[in-house]
């Protein structure tokens, strides 16, 4: 069984048991969160739920850890005049351990 579900304007695959990174969500560690946003949902019978069926579907998490992912550079050049400018950027995360429970 699977799920698909939407956080942080982004599309994760999720199983039971299985951790996954996601952007920043407030909480402490041990803490619960719930996805509202599920868009299918695949069962053991090889059926594909969508839809209103989706929504009765219940992910939620337990947040294991905050993190920060790694270091992504940012240059901006120009040829002429001596532009240049470089910056980084480092996303916040949190590791969350997924549930699935259809209604």
């Amino acid at each position: 069984m699977y799920a698909v579900i939407r956080s942080g304007g982004k599309q994760y695959r999720v199983a039971p048991g299985e951790t996954i990174e996601v952007e920043r969500l407030d909480g402490k560690i041990g803490g619960k969160v719930k996805f509202d946003d599920v868009l299918a949902v695949r069962t053991d019978e090889q059926k594909i739920l969508s839809g209103r069926d989706a929504a009765k579907a219940k992910v939620t998490g337990k947040i294991v850890k905050h993190l920060r992912g790694p270091k992504m550079q940012v240059l901006k050049f120009k040829r002429c005049g001596q532009y240049k400018i470089q910056r980084g950027h480092r996303q916040g995360l949190t590791a969350v351990e997924v549930d699935i429970e259809l209604a």
